[in-house]
């Protein structure tokens, strides 16, 4: 479960939402939930990892949340089962692109660093501790042969996601990364793109720096011998190694999402599945747009800065109490100024913890 609430979220999702659809399909519509307010509360499933029956229950239980998605009742369950059977792949981008343009607000002009790599998800919420032991039961074999793997395209410095992709796996995708960088161009500016080994290609090399002008740093792939191309030759002999490290963060994104939000993608059919994995990819940048990438430093309480300045001034040498020491103990209980005496003698650095009196 991420750290941020569920109602800071909820507003974000339907601001976001709001600007993507439509209130209604038809006119001919029920009128009774609003198209925003439906997609809103899928992307609330894929934040805490509710099932469609979870989310009834929640959702009763919740006044709250349901005021901000301003719902007069509780929808069904099946209700949201089948708005996310009839939602498109291009409605998901489009919201994409809104959280994108959020983001991005005030440096849209800049070139980003793209990272384009791929992971799995679990097609259900069973345990690995119970696959682990059914392989070792049945000598190696499992019911799942495959898997939904994700594909994403992310600016490393801001760590939002530019575009996603998603199919059965496993694949080999070294074709697919064309239309990834395409899509992630169309949002943001690209200045490099930073690629594992499974996109190594000569084709996808021309493609980055022809189509976007941007530079391409893709390892060449040992399995494939001696590279032929120009590039991928030059890659072969000089690996750049220092712009490649950044490309680690994309891994660090795939371990934000799996961890807090959800790392599997529930369905019975591969629509379905692929559904889940593009509306994860969605509910990662709301979670962002939520959750500030800058961050404020660590803010001092003022025991500790008062502790910190005194130690500091008492450690050179063995004096009696001055005055400021004195008036900086009045502010403490007595356990505290216990500690921060003992420290001052002791030659010990206090660090100004909060005690209980």
């Amino acid at each position: 479960m991420a750290e941020i609430g569920l109602l800071p979220f909820a507003r974000v999702a339907l601001q976001v939402a709001t600007r993507v659809l439509p209130p209604y399909r038809t006119r001919f519509s029920k009128h009774q939930f609003a198209q925003p307010q439906l997609l809103a509360v899928l992307c609330l499933m894929r934040y805490e990892d509710w099932t469609f029956r979870e989310a009834e229950v929640r959702l009763r239980e919740h006044r709250e949340l349901r005021e901000a998605l301003q719902l007069p009742s509780v929808p069904d369950y099946t209700t949201l089962y089948r708005f996310l059977k009839r939602l498109d792949d291009d409605t998901i981008d489009r919201g994409l692109t809104e959280t994108v343009r959020q983001l991005r607000r005030g440096r849209r002009s800049a070139r980003v660093t793209a990272g384009v790599d791929g992971t799995g998800l679990s097609q259900n919420a069973v345990s690995t501790f119970f696959i682990r032991r059914m392989e070792q039961h049945s000598r190696g074999m499992t019911r799942h042969r495959y898997w939904l793997k994700w594909l994403i395209v992310a600016d490393l410095k801001q760590q939002i996601l530019l575009a996603q992709r998603a199919r059965q796996g496993p694949w080999c995708d070294t074709r697919a990364l064309p239309g990834l960088v395409d899509a992630a161009g169309r949002r943001a500016p690209i200045g490099l793109v930073l690629a594992d080994a499974e996109f190594d290609s000569e084709a996808n090399h021309q493609h980055i720096r022809r189509r976007w002008g941007a530079h391409s740093i893709i390892p060449a792939n040992p399995r494939r011998g001696v590279p032929q191309g120009a590039i991928r030759y030059q890659m072969h002999r000089a690996f750049p190694r220092k712009h490649y490290g950044q490309r680690a963060k994309i891994e660090t994104i795939f371990s934000v999402v799996k961890r807090k939000l959800s790392s599997r993608a529930p369905g019975r059919t591969l629509a379905s599945q692929i559904r889940q994995a593009l509306l994860l990819g969605l509910t990662y940048n709301l979670y962002r747009l939520r959750h500030p990438t800058s961050h404020r430093g660590c803010q001092q309480s003022h025991l500790k800065s008062v502790c910190r300045e005194s130690t500091s001034r008492a450690r050179p040498s063995h004096k009696p109490l001055g005055a400021s020491m004195a008036d900086s103990l009045a502010l403490f209980t007595t356990r505290q100024r216990y500690c921060v005496v003992l420290g001052r003698f002791c030659g010990e650095r206090v660090m100004g913890r909060r005690f209980r009196s």
